[in-house]
């Protein structure tokens, strides 16, 4: 709670309303201080402690949202599942320099009846759209809200998650917002698995087939740069390596345009090898640059 117009020196402030949030981020800018806003939906782990300190090395005020938003999930998803551990989350935090963390309650983010969502069209089209109906929709919707909430400087977001990333970057774009955008290199397990809160449910056995999604990119993104191989070809065996591996369903395994996400033949330019397969229960997505 911040009980006077004075930022706090040091430790991490724990707010649950807008109006508290305001106040506090109102503080630092009094001080001549600069914001950013690392939104998340809890289970931190290094990435994003990673988000935190690229806020931190650009001399940001960091700011860390935690809040599971259920209009991203659909109906046979994980919401009620998710992982959550507030207090792990914030000592977390503190440990790696945060200022303030966010913490609202559902009816603090989505007040009453809602009537207004915010679409990103044509990005949207592939990949994880298709799969996840309504997801970006609800993606969208939460960060926008968050960056008004917060009004930050900028806002840092894992490239993990590069087809999110793509959409709040021309949300952003397209609705003149003014904050700039940082993406942040995904960080991996010693072994290259990419991070994430869900990597909690792979069995021992699954954890160590999910590093072949991480090998195939690396293979692909090597036989595809510099548009000397197909990149159809080049996935559709990596496909059926994922497969091979003990990956159940491989939902989509591609390459695309680094910021338009359109599949490309051959990769002469900026690219994206993107994929999304399923382990068990656990949904992996991952992806390298070309």
């Amino acid at each position: 709670m911040i009980k006077d117009s004075q930022p706090q020196e040091r430790g991490l402030a724990v707010v649950r309303t807008v109006a508290e949030l305001r106040k506090a981020v109102s503080a630092f800018r009094m001080a001549g201080r600069t914001v950013g806003l690392v939104p998340t939906m809890g289970a931190l782990h290094e990435g994003h402690v990673s988000l935190v300190k690229g806020a931190l090395e650009r001399g940001d005020v960091p700011v860390t949202s935690i809040f599971v938003n259920p209009t991203q999930f659909g109906p046979k998803e994980d919401f009620s599942a998710y992982p959550r551990d507030e207090e792990g989350d914030f000592d977390k935090l503190r440990d790696a320099g945060c200022r303030i963390a966010f913490a609202p309650s559902k009816d603090e983010m989505y007040p009453g009846e809602q009537l207004t969502t915010v679409t990103v069209a044509g990005i949207t089209d592939g990949l994880c759209g298709p799969l996840r109906p309504g997801h970006f929709q609800g993606v969208a919707t939460v960060v926008s809200k968050l960056l008004l909430m917060a009004m930050p400087d900028r806002a840092y977001f894992g490239e993990k998650d590069y087809q999110q990333l793509q959409v709040i970057k021309r949300m952003v774009r397209d609705l003149s917002m003014p904050f700039e955008i940082v993406g942040m290199p995904t960080v991996r397990e010693a072994d290259g698995l990419a991070m994430s809160s869900r990597n909690r449910y792979l069995s021992p056995d699954e954890r160590t087939k999910a590093l072949g999604m991480y090998k195939q990119l690396v293979k692909v993104a090597d036989t595809v740069r510099g548009g000397k191989a197909s990149c159809a070809e080049a996935t559709a065996t990596a496909s059926q390596a994922l497969r091979d591996g003990g990956f159940d369903i491989v939902e989509y395994f591609t390459v695309v345009d680094a910021e338009s996400l359109k599949p490309l033949e051959h990769a002469a330019g900026p690219a994206r090898v993107i994929a999304a397969a399923r382990l068990g229960r656990t949904r992996l997505i991952d992806n390298l640059a070309v």
